[in-house]
């Protein structure tokens, strides 16, 4: 049923869950798609970027580092951008971010300055993950879960499309005059959808947070207390995704398959990562978020357990669909127990910390299991670590749900 989202007794002519809300909910992915560009192309560019500026791969690798760090950093000053000033303004610097960004990468004299734009660009690229996340979950009650786990599906979609678009750029085009096109189209096409979005959203593009309904679940923890939790809990399961996404390239290597075999388990991670996303929103919408996101930690760690055991090549390609069918619906709970249990005015600055934090997992992950197997000459060992980090996050999932309760009949907040 659509439910109407009233305040001082009347109903607005928006209605939670309407056909309006899903229209909404499509032109956010195709913003999220669009943007998540910065994600990803400085991955297909690197070898021809180092060769170009005679770096080291580590000298070069910086860039995506920056980008990182420009997304975690992003996602809390344009998630609060979201809360104080609506999900359009959000966006809009966002596009101005990447616009410049790609515009100065094309440009780049010298590698520091390639390296640098990328903090704009990773920044940019963050108002298309968590803010628009948040802002999915105030259109929808009944498919809350479905709909965050789809907005946030256009960073998957981004990484399906855009990778073999600027490689063919670079290899037509130059690696230049791509970085430049790529800001163009991103400024143009996303205006225009982003000006779809505010007429959809009454020519203002603000949330009511207002009238939204109040938290379902009360976890009786002050909410900087819970964001903290939240966070440790991203950093721990994120610790532990890092190490099959980072390092399943240079494990296919030194077992013998090859690098092309290991890029095509991580492409395998994220094709059934985008089902896993998907799937986890029906559930979430049925058993919560608290319980999804337990469900997908505890899988997650049974993955890792395999790939101590098995590593035949057959192997490797199965349970590495297995790890992207078990992770990729982690980190959009986060998002969904942030709405269940904490105010909606907050929600979309308090998701920018957790994704922060889940950023600052990933880029730790990756490092350390790489700092593992240079001290071990193995990954068994970096396999181990991630389980145990693992195990704190599920540790974590298991005191909040038995800490939560149910609140009674929810009212829409005048």
């Amino acid at each position: 049923m659509e439910t109407p989202l009233k305040q001082n007794g009347q109903t607005p002519a928006f209605v939670l869950d309407s056909r309006q809300a899903w229209v909404r909910l499509g032109l956010a992915l195709v913003i999220g798609s669009i943007g998540s560009v910065g994600m990803w192309s400085v991955v297909v560019v690197l070898p021809t970027v180092q060769t170009e500026f005679a770096a080291s791969r580590g000298a070069a690798s910086l860039a995506f580092t920056l980008a990182m760090l420009g997304f975690g950093i992003g996602g809390v000053v344009t998630g609060k951008l979201t809360d104080r000033f609506g999900i359009v303004a959000a966006i809009a610097a966002g596009i101005a971010l990447i616009a410049v960004g790609y515009l100065g990468a094309g440009l780049s004299a010298s590698l520091w300055q390639f390296i640098a734009v990328h903090f704009l660009i990773g920044a940019g690229a963050s108002a298309t993950f968590g803010p628009l996340m948040a802002e999915a979950s105030h259109w929808f009650e009944r498919y809350r879960g479905l709909a965050v786990t789809i907005a946030a599906s256009g960073n998957y979609v981004g990484g399906t499309i855009w990778p073999p678009l600027v490689n063919w750029g670079g290899d037509t085009l130059g690696w230049r005059a791509t970085h430049i096109l790529i800001g163009a189209f991103c400024a143009v096409s996303m205006t225009l959808v982003v000006l779809l979005l505010r007429a959809q959203m009454g020519g203002h593009g603000a949330t009511s947070h207002a009238a939204a309904l109040p938290p379902k679940i009360d976890l009786r923890l002050p909410t900087n207390t819970l964001t903290a939790l939240l966070c440790v809990a991203s950093i721990a399961c994120c610790v532990a995704m890092a190490m099959p996404q980072v390092h399943i390239v240079a494990y296919c290597g030194d077992l013998g398959y090859g690098a092309a075999r290991g890029a095509e388990m991580l492409s395998l991670m994220l094709a059934f990562g985008i089902v896993s996303r998907i799937g986890s929103g029906f559930l979430a919408d049925r058993i919560g978020g608290i319980r999804t996101l337990l469900l997908g930690s505890v899988a997650q760690g049974a993955a890792l357990l395999f790939y101590l055991f098995f590593d035949s090549l057959g192997s490797l390609y199965v349970i590495s669909a297995m790890f992207g069918l078990f992770q990729g619906g982690i980190v959009p709970a986060y998002a969904i127990i942030v709405r269940e249990a904490m105010p909606a005015r907050e929600a979309a600055t308090r998701v920018g910390i957790v994704i922060m934090a889940s950023v600052l997992g990933m880029s730790f992950g990756g490092w350390i299991s790489g700092v593992i197997f240079d001290a071990t000459g193995s990954y068994a060992a970096a396999f181990v670590n991630g389980m145990a980090w693992n195990a704190l996050n599920v540790a974590i999932m298991l005191m909040l749900l038995l800490r939560a309760r149910r609140r009674g009949p929810r009212v829409a907040m005048a």
